[in-house]
């Protein structure tokens, strides 16, 4: 009976695991012909580069802190959980080396920026990418 009990938790857990995993699409302008990859986007996010590899210049914008979208990108792209990923932004704040990208409140808000400015590049929930390049899916 122990058995079997495990094993329905064992395989409730599975299911809820993926139930909360959500994909997310790293966009940026159609113009936008950069070949980006995971660790350069993680570059840009944590501000180590402000360019993306191509040369051109790279702002990063964000979805709202605690939202599904921005969760799933600090966990899937940056390796962080929420916590850490704040902890390390109060860190670059302090010492002056850097400022957290800039958070938008909505999908849509953040492709009709990203479709008006060559220079940003952010994440939507997958599927939600409208008329900008998507240059990742995680």
């Amino acid at each position: 009976m122990k058995i079997i009990i495990s094993f329905i938790v064992l395989a409730s857990s599975m299911m809820l695991s993926a139930l909360t995993f959500a994909e997310v699409e790293v966009i940026v302008h159609p113009s936008n012909g950069a070949a980006l990859d995971k660790d350069s986007i993680q570059r840009i996010y944590l501000g180590k580069t402000r360019a993306f590899p191509g040369g051109g210049e790279a702002v990063a914008i964000s979805m709202k802190e605690g939202s599904a979208a921005e969760g799933d990108f600090t966990k899937n792209v940056l390796g962080k959980s929420p916590k850490q990923l704040k902890a390390y932004w109060a860190k670059m704040v302090f010492t002056g080396k850097g400022t957290p990208p800039r958070q938008i409140d909505s999908a849509a808000e953040m492709v009709n920026l990203i479709s008006a400015n060559p220079n940003l590049i952010g994440f939507v929930p997958a599927g939600s990418a409208g008329g900008a390049k998507v240059v990742g899916k995680f």
